[in-house]
């Protein structure tokens, strides 16, 4: 399965959104939350203090352009009231009320604007990491796309295509449902995808606004630990199957798990309002679940040599702090300690979801990893899935 990746562009939101920030707003439009008196404190133990957004903080908590009036219309909303045995003078000041009150933003008003800088920060990432490989648009026969918050028809994948542009005859594959397994199950397909033609060029785009899941009129725990998770970015990087100069990273192998009857614990609901990201508590333990699964597969792939055989770094998108200290729990013994460090770094400043595992990447690249470690990749998205790659770093 020998495939070669060379290093990512990131793009990060460029609207920085501290942490006090949400803090303030949540707590000013929540003031009597069963949660209000802890907020400080949940804030803190996420341990992120700023994140980057592509739109600004203003322009999630804004009202939308419509207002509390029923959608009936003035002269439904007269009816009722005069129905109601209310007097002209009181149905006249109810209905001036309800048009002075501003209602939240639909899902148009919502989506739209972020849904232009999904196109506009993927763009960016895809010319970055084509740059970086040393090869132009022309060169690339196929690109995967992931975008998950931003539904759209055509998507991000027609976007680029004019926008970059590519040729006519590249094979588009969208993938919008992937979520935060987009980096790691872009890359087994890429990988599949170069095995049945060396030759062949793919571009991996993945461009998440997360920020889209913030919703102010949410008062629930769960919501308040979306509003202080998520972070903005786009991410890109060129697949080939022959090595490069530029080439950082050979894939060797893939792994995909999927774990049955957990469809439910996390997932995205598209309301009146927009898009909801919704938790359950029991979903930590289930990601751990696919962990341990993983850990198995490498024990088999390796059972020959497991004295001497141990990744040296470990790019992980497990979605929160949790599993990560699981993750570090339940490794071998003998492995090294430190495989982590990237990963835990990528999250100071936010959950970046499928782009999470590339930007991850980019770090340990920055930093000088060595030529010869070998690398485990590994994400788990809502479903519950996960997927897992294994390679070393050239």
């Amino acid at each position: 399965m020998a495939a070669y990746l060379c290093p990512p562009a990131v793009i990060h939101g460029e609207n920085s959104v501290r942490t006090s920030q949400i803090v303030d707003e949540v707590r000013s439009r929540h003031p009597h939350a069963a949660w209000a008196p802890r907020i400080d404190g949940i804030a803190a133990s996420t341990g992120i203090e700023t994140r980057g957004w592509m739109l600004p903080l203003e322009a999630a908590v804004a009202p939308g352009s419509g207002s509390g009036l029923p959608a009936a219309g003035v002269g439904a909303a007269r009816e009722a009231l005069v129905g109601d045995g209310f007097t002209e003078q009181d149905v006249d000041r109810v209905i001036a009320a309800l048009e002075a009150m501003p209602a939240p933003q639909t899902v148009q008003e919502r989506t739209a604007p972020a849904w232009e800088a999904v196109q506009s920060y993927g763009e960016r990432a895809a010319r970055g990491a084509l740059q970086i490989a040393g090869l132009d648009a022309a060169d690339v026969d196929c690109l995967i796309t992931s975008h998950s918050t931003t539904p759209a028809l055509p998507g991000l994948d027609v976007s680029l295509a004019n926008r970059l542009p590519l040729r006519s005859d590249v094979m588009l594959l969208p993938a919008t449902q992937w979520a935060c397994i987009a980096g790691t199950r872009s890359l087994a397909l890429a990988a599949d995808l170069v095995a049945a033609d060396p030759d062949r060029v793919v571009l991996v785009v993945i461009a998440e606004a997360l920020s889209t899941t913030y919703q102010p009129a949410d008062d629930t725990l769960e919501s308040l630990i979306v509003r202080l998770l998520f972070a903005d970015t786009a991410v890109a990087a060129v697949v080939t199957g022959r090595p490069r100069p530029e080439s950082v990273l050979r894939l060797d192998a893939a792994w995909n798990h999927t774990l049955p009857g957990t469809q439910d614990l996390h997932r995205l609901e598209t309301r009146e309002d927009g898009t909801h990201f919704v938790m359950d508590r029991r979903g930590p333990r289930a990601v751990q679940e696919t962990v341990t699964a993983m850990w198995e597969w490498l024990r088999l792939r390796y059972e020959d040599d497991p004295a001497s055989w141990h990744p040296d770094v470990l790019l992980a998108h497990p979605g929160g702090t949790r599993v990560l200290e699981y993750m570090e729990q339940t490794m071998p013994d003998g492995w090294p300690s430190g495989l982590l460090d990237y990963s835990r770094d990528s999250y100071t400043t936010g959950n970046r979801g499928g782009a999470a595992v590339f930007d991850i990447m980019r770090r340990a690249y920055d930093a000088g990893q060595k030529p010869g470690s070998r690398a485990v990749l590994y994400a788990a998205a809502p479903g519950l899935t996960a997927t897992a790659l294994e390679g070393e770093w050239l």
